[in-house]
């Protein structure tokens, strides 16, 4: 997706879905960016942060999966859910500044997001339920996800993320410049939302970067 112009995102109606979703624009590859050690240490549970994980949050996040048939348990639990896991286990550490500013967010949020590359996107994009069946690879092994009835981030090509795992597809890499992050919400935190988003674009901004808004 090589057009500058702020991307279209279409959204499928929900009952249970809010959402947030905003583009960021880096001053230079993130293969040539470090995170700055500020956020790194916002990949520590016990780091100073507006927000805290509640059992309320993750309850409702995994109803929001449930609606279309999905069951977000065991390895198919939401990414928020995981990096608590690695947070105890002392494996989450810096993948690169696009990738700890979300993990970051998420951890303390206990929000599911997505980040993406803008140029491996393409267009149309829009927000929808898989179709039962559909799967696709999410890390460099080639293991697979199976996506049936889990709300996924779609363009031309098929489903290329989700609050559980992000396609290998789409992901961000060494030459990533600009991205787009999708900010996965249960119906009733609206607040909690609208505070995460607000937060995660200020630490983008404090690391040099500059976000958008999507159409």
């Amino acid at each position: 997706m090589t057009d500058t112009a702020p991307p279209h995102l279409d959204v499928e109606p929900h009952p249970l879905l809010r959402l947030a979703a905003f583009t960021t624009e880096f001053p230079a590859p993130l293969g040539e960016l470090a995170s700055p050690a500020w956020l790194v240490e916002l990949l520590r549970l016990d780091a100073p942060a507006p927000l805290r994980p509640e059992e309320a949050v993750r309850t409702a996040v995994r109803d929001l999966l449930r609606h279309g048939g999905y069951k977000p348990t065991g390895r198919g639990k939401p990414a928020s859910e995981y990096l608590l896991r690695a947070v105890g286990e002392g494996a989450l550490g810096s993948i690169n500044l696009a990738v700890d500013a979300c993990n970051a967010v998420s951890l303390h949020s206990g929000l599911p997001i997505s980040v993406v590359d803008l140029e491996r996107v393409r267009p149309p994009l829009r927000i929808a339920i898989a179709p039962a069946g559909a799967r696709y690879v999410f890390n460099a092994s080639g293991q697979e996800i199976d996506l049936s009835g889990l709300l996924c981030l779609v363009d031309a090509a098929g489903p290329c993320a989700n609050a559980v795992r992000d396609s290998q597809r789409t992901k961000t890499g060494p030459a990533t410049q600009r991205t787009l992050s999708v900010v996965w919400a249960p119906a009733g935190h609206e607040t909690r939302l609208d505070a995460a988003t607000a937060w995660y674009r200020r630490l983008l901004a404090a690391a040099g970067a500059r976000t958008g808004d999507v159409a």
